[in-house]
């Protein structure tokens, strides 16, 4: 993990305006915000810069009881409290106060004493005044402020830095800047080269088909909110780990429903999805083995070509599958014609079978997807492939194709430089396509072919 000052965790009932303040720290949209109570279920992270030094902070799910989903999203955010260098407990100032926030304040407060009261929502100096009643909390600091008018943000800003303020930990992170210039540049080269390095890997899939509990079997832990209520993920959440020394990025999204269902929040959390996929090199696509396969999980296999991804399809719930491995990858031939090329495992989430061969199955597809082929050893494959079948004529005219490179990796993207491109007919690149398999493993990845004229670089077909 980068090099943090300090970890602040955004905690309080539904509706208090934490996400809108974990956006206002980040200075950006990350987390979705509306008035409809429990928007935000699972934790969510990001590094901000506060007067230059880096700070973790995090925005925590509201604290309510009314059923088993949200008994977890209060246990997960009581123990991101618990864990923080500072809590800021977040109330609605235009509310009177609430016993059941009282109790949990001073709960956290017995566990963590780094704790502000923050009262949000105090538009105007009326109701700053109107805040005063918050004083029967008894907290040692109290933050009246207004998010959506940026009020008392600054004046929060500082008491943060005053209360996590560590000269030691300050030097350490500017040490030696000006002296050792080379060696920090190197550090930054090295920080860069290891963002460049990792996978980011989408986990997508309709709703309740076990994307939260495949995350969490991923990474060996409960990272992510479980639940059977259909749509408990609306948040993208992102988790990094390691899979033989290999850094990835997993990112659960937002389960996605029929398009006459999606409304509210969920419009936000399919436009968040599709931010996820922009950023995704792997999909991991989801599906349900314990029932028949349906259309939309063909539309959202879609999105993989829609995004040029890289693809395992993961068939999951396989302890309690419908039918046997024939049948289910009978039906899966007849609907995924398009992912051919995808290699398919059956696994439990629940119970851990083959968490470790997909883990294997994601950094041989990944290789597969960042594979470059050379120029030279690319021509002669070409050359090889047009003299076993020549390009059909365009009306007695000769195709011909002058030389192959490879201009772009994840997925392989492959330019023909030829007389007549516009001349090459879709199923003569789906021959090269087949016919480049036979020489590499590309399993998990498209190969695109495009067509170019010698002097016409724009043209794509």
């Amino acid at each position: 993990m980068d090099k943090i000052y300090g970890s602040i965790a955004i905690i309080g009932r539904p509706n208090a305006g934490k996400s809108s303040l974990f956006n206002r720290f980040c200075k950006q949209r990350i987390a979705i915000t509306s008035e409809i109570a429990g928007t935000t279920r699972d934790i969510k992270k990001a590094t901000i810069s506060l007067q230059g030094l880096p700070f973790l902070i995090l925005d925590t799910g509201g604290l309510e009881n009314k059923d088993s989903l949200f008994a977890d999203v209060f246990k997960h955010s009581i123990q991101a409290g618990e864990s923080a260098d500072l809590i800021l407990y977040l109330v609605d100032g235009k509310t009177p106060p609430q016993t059941m926030d009282k109790e949990i304040f001073y709960a956290l407060e017995r566990k963590n004493p780094n704790i502000f009261l923050v009262i949000n929502k105090i538009d105007n100096d009326k109701e700053k005044q109107q805040a005063w009643e918050f004083m029967e909390f008894g907290a040692k600091q109290v933050f009246p402020i207004s998010v959506s008018h940026n009020r008392g943000i600054l004046e929060l800003e500082n008491a943060i830095l005053s209360t996590l303020k560590n000269d030691t930990l300050e030097q350490l992170l500017n040490a030696k800047v000006e002296e050792d210039l080379e060696e920090f540049l190197e550090s930054e080269n090295s920080t860069q080269s290891q963002e460049d390095s990792i996978i980011n890997i989408g986990i997508i899939g309709r709703v309740n088909v076990g994307k939260s509990s495949l995350l969490n079997a991923l990474l060996r832990g409960e990272r992510a909110i479980v639940s059977p209520i259909a749509g408990t993920t609306i948040d993208p959440v992102d988790e990094k780990g390691e899979i033989k020394g290999q850094l990835v990025n997993f990112v659960d999204t937002a389960g996605i429903r029929k398009r006459g269902k999606v409304e509210g929040l969920e419009k936000f959390a399919m436009q968040r999805t599709r931010e996820v996929l922009e950023r995704t090199d792997i999909a991991l696509l989801v599906l349900d083995a314990s029932a028949p396969f349906v259309e939309l999980d063909e539309k959202i296999a879609g999105l993989i070509d829609e995004y040029k991804l890289g693809v395992i399809v993961v068939l999951n719930k396989w302890d309690i599958a419908h039918k046997d491995f024939k049948g289910i990858m009978e039906d899966f031939k007849l609907r995924f014609k398009f992912l051919e090329y995808a290699p398919t495992l059956t696994i439990s989430a629940k119970n851990g079978r083959h968490i470790q061969k997909l883990e294997e199955e994601i950094l041989k597809v990944y290789y597969n997807f960042s594979y470059r082929i050379p120029t030279a050893k690319l021509n002669a494959i070409i050359k090889e492939a047009t003299s076993r079948h020549p390009i059909p004529s365009d009306h007695g005219k000769i195709v011909k194709v002058y030389y192959a490179t490879q201009f772009e990796s994840k997925p392989p993207q492959i330019a023909l430089i030829m007389n007549r491109p516009k001349s090459l007919h879709f199923s003569y690149k789906r021959y090269l396509v087949n016919f480049l398999r036979e020489q590499f493993d590309f399993s998990g990845t498209r190969v695109i072919f495009i067509a170019r004229g010698k002097n016409d670089f724009e043209e794509e077909s």
